[in-house]
């Protein structure tokens, strides 16, 4: 597994991205979706990415730094409703120009919340990953919070709304806040770059 993590930089503008030719994972997800959350549980370092619990509160490209391989990068969250309007906008620009125009982005984990059928905007997102041909993982996450009962009713769900998604391939469920499932996902990490 990867121990050796830290943070790099924020980016707001898309001149100052990281200068090299590093592959990049990014985080996408909704603003609540507990992206940092993630980071942190993943490496097991309680504070290399900021949390809040104010949704929208990741403004800028943060780079991760892992092993001195790759970047893992979280994205600004979409659908924060309390931002205004000119503001979501510049994330999405932001967030789309992003995606679209990298030379360095290999792969994209798409976080979702377990307990919820993904909205419009996670299908926005799955539709930007498309475009850009970029291979993606889908991440269940916050899957603590449902009964083991539950699970096989939500990998159903996901798939119903994207075809593409096959558990243990490139869907996955984890716990931010219990670590389970970790290993699996650390897997599905490492098997990225195994050709290197």
């Amino acid at each position: 597994m990867y121990k050796n993590i830290k943070f790099e930089k924020s980016v707001y503008d898309l001149k100052n991205l990281m200068k090299g030719n590093l592959p990049e994972i990014i985080l996408c997800g909704r603003s609540n979706v507990g992206k940092s959350t993630f980071i942190n549980s993943l490496f097991n370092k309680k504070s290399l990415a900021k949390t809040s619990s104010t949704p929208g509160k990741t403004r800028s490209i943060n780079f991760y730094l892992v092993e001195d391989k790759f970047y893992l990068v979280d994205l600004p969250g979409y659908g924060y409703a309390k931002t205004s309007f000119k503001e979501r906008q510049i994330w999405g620009s932001l967030i789309s120009e992003y995606i679209l125009k990298s030379n360095t982005v290999s792969h994209a984990f798409h976080i979702l919340d377990s307990r919820h059928n993904p909205g419009e905007l996670d299908i926005q997102m799955n539709k930007l990953l498309k475009s850009a041909r970029l291979p993606y993982t889908f991440i269940l996450n916050k899957a603590d919070k449902l009964k083991l009962s539950e699970l096989a009713g939500v990998i159903e769900r996901i798939v119903k709304s994207f075809p593409e998604a096959i558990s243990g391939n490139n869907l996955f469920l984890y716990s931010s806040e219990s670590g389970k499932y970790r290993q699996a996902v650390f897997k599905r990490m490492q098997s990225l770059f195994s050709h290197s």
